[in-house]
């Protein structure tokens, strides 16, 4: 039995902190400062957190070892067979050219670029942030503005301000669910106060793309479509993460949205030529003047319709059920370890969800999509593996930084942090977001923010008595601010528009916005956790 320590180091509470944040620190220098690669960054951290872990906090290195490995399989299922399904999805879609038609179609549902903008960056890069996250809504939708005209830096700068408000429960929730899984806390608990601080994002972000594509006008002008995308967009979210089901959350909200977004007259009006004129420095692909066949355009919606209906029927309580039957739960090999309390931790145990989770039901609704799509069986599986090829960085990336978090939580490392940031007191509800959003700029991702800050944010608010369901749902709140950020989202962004090296020039666009959206979130949070907001939680 392993029994976590808390001042493990020379009996100093402060010291411990100190020794117990190197691999974090180290993981930060190495992609902030010195500019590594975020795989070889998080493998060198993952090595600095094992030694803290067995040198520093006496863990046995076959513990150690196992923690490590736990944090790895996690990594992969659920959240990356989350994400090589969906993207699998994307790709069929690609080489069947039914990405195209959906392309067209959505250059022709308003004439006004700052229509477009809400149509694809916001409303269908919610989508596919809902089906796939991890810098894909960032790289399609900048790359479908530029086809629509757009200036390569104004649909860059766009794309990574949209995506926002939907991270949090991107990739069928993976973020909020490694959340709950770190922390121990109930998923539907971390959900719901999540749903209760993203939507107040949503009213904003719509507002703001509009100026940031036409200034002032475009604010003036359309600021009506604007605010009833993100009213729609917002309700949506709160409903479904509050009282259907987090993996629906954005799936909804961004359907909802477009649907708001289209409803309103001002959002079919042609845009007068000045304005595009003064917007669309770009070329416009003559693509979108095709006539695509209403049998195709059908077809081409047709694989995200089916992901909507396979997970809402998993949805409904018998079948749901059903699925369920298919967890398997094991008893972690080589792992018991036990709180400073004496209490057997949670990852002494592990849950693996076969049929029910997220990446499972993807792989259902992409079997459909083949049919629909007329995807021969061995061109579909050539796909797939196509797929894991090209997310092999990003495989390695995520099972690194994950076991890393993992070392960290099981071996006491983030309890001593929680322990000595909790020395915060009330300050710590306005460090809560900023914690998360930290993370999410240096790892890209909100799910590896949560893991490696989650259960140090609950450590810290039990020690300083607020509520921990509210700072572990503003780790992952205030972490999607950091995401326009990130070197990897801008990298992204930059080699998706043809910008390759211009990272830099992105990032002193989007750093303001991304600070004063964080600064908002800040506020809501220190009004959560007191009687000004406080009626907000459930």
């Amino acid at each position: 039995m392993y029994v976590q320590e808390l001042e493990p180091v020379a009996g100093s509470l402060g010291l411990s902190a100190l020794v117990a944040a190197a691999p974090l620190v180290i993981v930060m220098v190495l992609l902030g400062g010195v500019r590594m690669k975020a795989h070889l960054a998080g493998l060198i951290g993952l090595l600095a957190a094992v030694l803290v872990a067995w040198l520093a906090y006496g863990m046995p290195l076959d513990q150690t070892a196992s923690s490590a490995v736990q944090g790895a399989v996690f990594g992969l299922f659920p959240i990356l067979w989350i994400v090589v399904n969906a993207l699998w999805v994307y790709r069929m879609t690609v080489r069947t050219r039914h990405f195209d038609i959906l392309r067209r179609s959505f250059g022709r549902l308003s004439d006004d670029p700052r229509i477009q903008a809400l149509v694809v960056a916001f409303c269908f890069g919610a989508l596919l942030e809902a089906l796939a996250g991890f810098g894909a809504p960032v790289a399609i939708c900048s790359v479908m503005l530029v086809a629509l005209g757009f200036d390569p830096v104004r649909a860059a700068v766009v794309s990574l301000v949209a995506n926002t408000a939907p991270v949090a429960f991107g990739a069928m929730g993976t973020p909020v669910v490694t959340l709950a899984q770190v922390t121990g806390l109930p998923l539907d608990d971390v959900a719901s106060v999540v749903g209760r601080q993203t939507p107040l994002l949503a009213l904003v972000v719509p507002l703001l793309i509009v100026a940031l594509v036409d200034g002032r006008r475009g604010l003036r002008e359309t600021w009506i479509p604007a605010l009833a995308c993100g009213v729609a967009f917002a309700v949506a979210q709160f409903a479904a993460s509050n009282y259907v089901s987090a993996q629906l959350a954005d799936i909804a909200a961004a359907l909802i949205g477009a649907a708001a977004l289209v409803a309103v007259p001002h959002s079919r009006r042609p845009a007068a030529e000045p304005v595009r004129a003064s917007v669309l420095t770009g070329v416009r692909s003559e693509e979108l003047d095709e006539r695509d066949p209403a049998r195709e355009v059908v077809r081409a919606y047709a694989p995200y319709a089916l992901i909507v209906a396979v997970f809402s029927v998993a949805q409904i309580p018998a079948v749901k059920d059903w699925l369920a039957k298919a967890t398997q739960t094991y008893d972690w090999p080589f792992l018991d370890v036990v709180d400073p309390e004496g209490k057997p931790v949670g990852g002494n145990v592990f849950s693996w969800p076969i049929v029910s989770t997220g990446g499972t039901l993807v792989l259902f609704a992409g079997l459909a999509t083949a049919v629909v799509l007329g995807v021969h069986a061995r061109v579909a599986v050539k796909e797939w593996l196509a797929t894991v090829h090209e997310l092999r960085f990003a495989i390695l990336t995520v099972t690194s930084v994950l076991a890393l978090a993992y070392v960290m939580n099981l071996s006491g490392q983030a309890a001593t942090i929680g322990h000595f940031v909790a020395a915060a007191g009330a300050g710590l509800a306005f460090l809560s977001p900023v914690l998360g959003w930290f993370g999410v700029a240096v790892s890209g991702s909100d799910t590896s923010a949560n893991a490696l800050f989650g259960a140090l944010q609950v450590t810290a608010a039990r020690e300083s008595g607020l509520s921990p369901e509210l700072l572990a749902a503003a780790n992952s709140s205030g972490g999607v601010l950091g995401k326009m950020i990130s070197p990897q989202n801008l990298t992204i962004a930059c080699a998706a528009v043809g910008l390759a090296g211009r990272e830099g020039d992105l990032l002193r666009k989007v750093l303001p916005w991304s600070l004063g959206l964080l600064l908002i979130m800040c506020l809501i949070v220190v009004g959560q956790s007191t009687a000004v907001l406080g009626w907000m939680l459930p």
